[in-house]
């Protein structure tokens, strides 16, 4: 397989890998949206992936291709996993378990649109990051087409 085909589906894959880890945190999100509390004792809080580039020295392509150091090529990475600081909503429940002594709730700083739109767009990433390897399929079987 060729050098630049090794590189594409290895940055396909990367993408397709963080964008699936992004997707996985929305929907624990989504899942805990109501989550007033938690073993950390509160509700929960929202959290957020954060994404790194990283060079192909530092990752398995430079295995498979040598030649993939020289390019200006990057590819992605999970960095980490954050909580976000936003605070928690407060609403007034006194019937509610988790209520205080003033008969306020504070419930997940998660706002359930916000996180369909980062499921969207996460979604919409994935899907590009297979269209690419798709075509870099196809691209490698023309080519064993062509050397036949």
């Amino acid at each position: 397989m060729s050098d630049s085909l090794v590189g594409s589906m290895h940055i396909s894959a990367a993408g397709m890998s963080a964008q699936r880890s992004r997707m996985d945190i929305v929907a624990e999100n989504i899942a805990n949206a109501e989550s007033t509390r938690t073993d950390d004792g509160g509700p929960y809080q929202r959290r957020q992936v954060i994404f790194e580039t990283i060079s192909p020295q530092n990752s398995f392509s430079s295995v498979f291709s040598s030649s993939l150091q020289g390019q200006n090529s990057q590819t992605v990475k999970v960095a980490e996993v954050i909580k976000d600081s936003r605070p928690p909503q407060e609403l007034y429940d006194p019937s509610h378990p988790d209520a205080d002594s003033t008969g306020m709730v504070k419930f997940p700083n998660v706002n359930t649109v916000e996180e369909m739109v980062d499921l969207n767009s996460a979604s919409r990433g994935f899907e590009s990051n297979v269209t690419v390897m798709q075509a870099s399929k196809r691209m490698f079987l023309k080519t064993l087409e062509l050397l036949r």
